[in-house]
C-alpha cells in the first residue's frame, strides 16, 4: 500500500515515517532530505533555497516529478513530503494520506532540538519557510496547503509521543484496509 505523510516543519513527519516504515516493513522516501541535499550542493541555507525555489520553479518540479515516478513504480511505499498527498490525488494514484500537525511553539522547539539553533531563530526560519512553501505551492500548482480535505487522517502531535502517533496511524490504516 502507498502511504503519504505530510505536514509542516517540526510536526513529526520524519519520525512518524521512520516508525511506520519499521512497523509495516515498507520502504520510506523522505523528500525533505532531497531538498536539504540540493541546498547543500548549492551552498545555500534552507531559507535561501526556499527563496531560490520561489524564483525557479524547476526545483520543485524536479522533486515532484521524482515523487510521482517513485509512487508509480512502487505499490508498497511511504512517501514523506509536504505535497505528496496532493500530488498523488491529482494524478489518480491511490494512497492512504496522513497529515501531521503541531502548534508553532512545539514544532519550533523540535526544530531547535534537531538543528541546534536558538528558539527565536527557529521560529523565524520556520515561519519564513512555511510562507515560502505556501506561496510556491499556490503559484506553481494552485494548491492551498491549509486544505485538509485531501487527507484520510489528520493528527495533532502536540501532546503525543512518537509511539502514540504510530498507534493512531496503524489503527487508521487497518480500518482503511478493511
Amino acid at each position: 500500500m502507498r502511504i503519504t505523510i505530510s505536514g509542516p516543519p517540526g510536526s513529526g513527519k520524519t519520525t512518524a515515517c521512520r516508525n511506520l516504515s519499521q512497523a509495516l516493513g515498507l520502504k520510506a522516501v523522505v523528500f525533505g532530505t532531497l531538498f536539504r541535499e540540493m541546498a547543500k550542493e548549492k551552498g545555500l541555507s534552507l531559507s535561501e533555497m526556499g527563496d531560490l525555489a520561489e524564483r525557479d520553479p524547476s526545483i520543485d518540479k524536479a522533486i515532484d516529478e521524482r515523487l510521482l515516478q517513485i509512487a508509480r513504480d512502487n505499490k508498497d511505499i511511504i512517501l514523506e513530503s509536504r505535497l505528496s498527498a496532493h500530488m498523488l490525488s491529482r494524478n489518480g494514484i491511490e494512497a492512504f494520506k496522513i497529515y501531521l500537525d503541531a502548534s508553532l511553539d512545539i514544532r519550533c522547539a523540535r526544530v531547535c532540538s534537531r538543528e541546534g539553533e536558538p528558539l527565536d531563530e527557529a521560529i523565524s526560519v520556520t515561519e519564513k519557510r512555511q510562507a515560502s512553501e505556501a506561496v510556491r505551492y499556490m503559484k506553481y500548482y494552485g494548491i492551498d496547503i491549509t486544505d485538509m480535505s485531501v487527507y484520510d487522517l489528520v493528527i495533532n502531535t502536540d501532546s503525543l509521543t512518537p509511539e502514540q502517533v504510530l498507534e493512531k496511524m496503524l489503527d487508521a490504516i487497518e480500518g482503511w484496509n478493511c
